[in-house]
């Protein structure tokens, strides 16, 4: 009987001690933000290796916000990778053409809703100019304008994007 109750202390004794650490996860006040910040960044990741038709982690994004717009410039990781290069290409020259023309589905189905600036910047199309120029491992996309109201929206935009995909870009506008 000692043998009985001994071998059942060590089957039941270890989840006791994973209930009571999930417990103490469950009373973080911060805990559904925290799941819910991770499953989000998940979800923006998994969408924008399906729409950019690239792997993020092969890849280096930065978003620039300049004083007459900004940029969004993307390089492959490995310079001697034409593939990725090549796929970086495609995808920032499709979107300075979808960009014009006021299509911004793909940022929306990235990051599963409307960015902020994404609504103002379809509305002011002609008041903003986007550029495709290739770079030496990848592209940079880039975005001019000379109203504020449209400057405001991109700059909108582009901090939307720093901080969704974790860039560490700064968020201030610079000359360059």
């Amino acid at each position: 009987m000692n043998r009985f109750l001994l071998s059942l202390m060590f089957l039941v004794l270890p989840s006791f001690g994973q209930d009571a650490k999930q417990d103490t996860m469950k009373d973080c006040p911060m805990h559904k933000q925290h799941t819910a910040q991770r499953s989000h960044h998940d979800i923006v990741e998994s969408h924008g290796d399906q729409a950019m038709g690239f792997p993020r982690d092969k890849v280096t994004h930065h978003f620039r916000l300049l004083a007459d717009g900004g940029a969004i410039e993307i390089t492959a990781n490995d310079v001697s990778d034409k593939t990725n290069t090549e796929a970086i290409r495609f995808h920032l020259s499709h979107i300075a053409a979808m960009f014009g023309n006021g299509d911004f589905s793909m940022p929306m189905f990235i990051h599963d809703g409307v960015p902020p600036g994404a609504t103002t910047m379809k509305l002011m199309k002609t008041k903003i100019q986007y550029s495709y120029e290739e770079m030496s491992s990848g592209g940079t996309v880039r975005i001019k304008s000379d109203d504020p109201i449209a400057l405001a929206s991109i700059h909108d935009f582009l901090r939307f994007q720093i901080n969704e995909h974790q860039t560490k870009d700064t968020l201030d506008v610079t000359t360059r």
